[in-house]
């Protein structure tokens, strides 16, 4: 399934895709999206409802974050080797692990919002995994079980608060807006191997990171396995797995995000995001 949330702010409904693509309204069925929902029996009784005899929703309805109630977002560090390379970093031997603010969430085609004063605002295609059920000290060959579902994820970085003013990386990561996700959550019996997905991204329609999950140091299971080693996940919460080569950080002179620029992103069979960099006038 691809699960969904539509509607104005405040006001969303949980949906899901039918087989054309079209999205219908699941809002006679449950009444949202959310760590509840992302259980293995209730995703169970969900796949059971034939899409089209739901309501159709206009095609221009506008997405949310495909779920709520996310706890905690666990970021991955430099989890690809090309990435580490172009970071002038070295190549992890334990998975790196940071935090980021559930208040970064935003939709799979809002406004992402230029800090005030930013130097070095940066962007990072990455696979997200949703977690459906507890895992505490879970084993690699079972860690997989754990997982609801696969989803786009940018992890947007102010690398002058990352890395030049001391203490952790989560300062450069936290920003509002800084973790939009969506178009869609996919299930993860849509995805037969989390280790084969392309992943992409284009500033200003230049290509900008093209990669593949194969190339990840340490894959999902192990990522899932690891966390849960040391704190218990959650129905809801959010892992970033980390980006492939391309970012700014990385490219002399580095082309750091100014605002006005249009980004487009996306993974094979999980979606596509669109978005405007603007500045936060709040």
């Amino acid at each position: 399934m691809k699960l969904v949330r539509h509607g104005k702010p405040g006001a969303e409904r949980p949906g899901v895709l039918d087989a054309a693509g079209g999205l219908r309204d699941l809002g006679g069925s449950i009444a949202n999206i959310g760590p509840e929902t992302l259980a293995p029996d209730a995703l169970r009784r969900l796949a059971a409802i034939r899409p089209e005899t739901l309501p159709a929703v206009a095609q221009d309805e506008p997405l949310a974050m495909p779920w709520r109630g996310v706890s905690k977002i666990v970021g991955v560090g430099l989890n690809y080797r090309d990435h580490a390379k172009e970071a002038g970093m070295p190549v992890p031997t334990e998975p790196v692990l940071f935090m980021k603010a559930p208040s970064s969430l935003a939709g799979p085609h809002d406004d992402i919002l230029l800090p005030p004063k930013s130097e070095k605002m940066d962007w990072e295609i990455e696979l997200g995994v949703v977690i459906g059920s507890l895992a505490r000290r879970v084993p690699v060959e079972r860690a997989l079980e754990y997982i609801a579902g696969y989803c786009v994820v940018n992890d947007f970085s102010e690398r002058a608060w990352q890395l030049e003013r001391g203490g952790q990386w989560d300062k450069g990561k936290c920003f509002d807006t800084f973790s939009p996700v969506g178009p869609w959550l996919v299930t993860a019996d849509e995805v037969a191997d989390p280790q084969v997905l392309d992943l992409w991204l284009d500033v200003d329609g230049v290509a900008r990171q093209r990669g593949n999950t194969a190339n990840m140091v340490f894959g999902v299971a192990e990522l899932v396995s690891y966390i849960s080693a040391v704190m218990t996940l959650v129905p809801g919460d959010l892992i970033v797995t980390g980006t492939p080569a391309g970012v700014a950080m990385g490219r002399k002179p580095a082309p750091w995000l100014r605002g006005g620029e249009e980004l487009r992103f996306g993974i094979g069979g999980l979606g596509e995001q669109r978005h405007r960099i603007v500045a936060d006038s709040r």
